[in-house]
């Protein structure tokens, strides 16, 4: 026998969530279905443990130019795993709130991958088992997921997804960051800040494409100031991955290819997904 309720909500990102809490505010019974950790990707993988890094990356950069504040600050240094676990921790806390929440508005949270079965029926598979559900209504929130390259596809030694460049085992020397949106400039600052020579290629014709052209052209300026490289208009053709590094061919503007050697890639092109049934 299935268990039924009002309202499942496949998904617990900022969309998800929400809409969970509003349904049992209006009264509804619902469950809300997750198959990793509660919060979606912002909370877990995107906006919340970048910005943890992106402090740990200013308070490097303030502290490796002590001699611009007339202060004096010697064998600057950092421990990549312990950056990591910060980062992890300001998530983890936030994600212990998000199911604070759930709790206290009484929405059963079910862990699992879901699926749906039919009109109104979802099916949750856990470990070797699973488990049915029914409801009046289902939303689909089940947000955003790393979007290989044809010719790139992510193999986290190399070649990264944001999640791979959430959690470096070592810090690239030459990084290569494909794509220019707010995930990719967050990235390339983190990385050109702890030391790395970072690259930024963008196929449109400036950075940050979906905000202000006033915003694009201030941050351009900005971390081209900060020794970060920025090539727009520029096509990626192909990318050979080695033992000990990867080469990048980029199509410029002016139609001509250059071949360049990094030791590291990141694909920045997330999809995303919420829809009522």
């Amino acid at each position: 026998m299935a268990d039924t309720y009002d309202l499942i909500v496949l998904g617990s990102g900022p969309g998800g969530y929400v809409a969970a809490i509003r349904g049992a505010q209006l009264g509804l019974k619902v469950a809300i279905v997750e198959r990793e950790r509660l919060g979606g990707i912002c909370l877990n993988w995107g906006c919340i443990p970048t910005k943890a890094l992106l402090r740990t990356s200013e308070i490097y950069h303030y502290m490796t130019h002590a001699g611009d504040y007339g202060l004096k600050a010697e064998n600057i240094g950092f421990d990549l795993a312990k950056i990591v676990e910060r980062s992890r921790k300001v998530s983890g806390q936030l994600n212990a709130g998000v199911k604070g929440l759930m709790k206290k508005n009484k929405i059963t949270v079910v862990e699992g991958f879901g699926t749906i079965t039919g009109k109104g029926k979802l099916s949750v598979k856990q470990g070797n088992g699973t488990v049915d559900l029914e409801a009046k209504h289902i939303l689909v929130a089940t947000g955003a997921r790393a979007r290989d390259l044809p010719f790139a596809k992510a193999d986290g030694k190399r070649i990264w997804t944001y999640r791979h460049a959430m959690v470096p085992e070592v810090m690239p020397t030459k990084l290569l960051v494909i794509g220019s949106g707010a995930i990719g400039v967050e990235f390339a600052s983190f990385y050109n800040d702890m030391g790395a020579d970072v690259t930024i290629v963008e196929m449109l014709p400036r950075i940050l494409p979906v905000e202000d052209e006033e915003v694009s052209a201030f941050m351009e300026k900005r971390l081209t100031k900060d020794g970060i490289k920025i090539v727009t208009g520029a096509a990626l053709e192909k990318i050979d991955t080695g033992a000990d590094g990867v080469k990048a061919t980029i199509k410029g503007k002016d139609g001509k290819s250059t071949t360049e050697d990094y030791s590291h890639v990141i694909g920045t092109m997330p999809i995303a997904t919420m829809t009522w049934l």
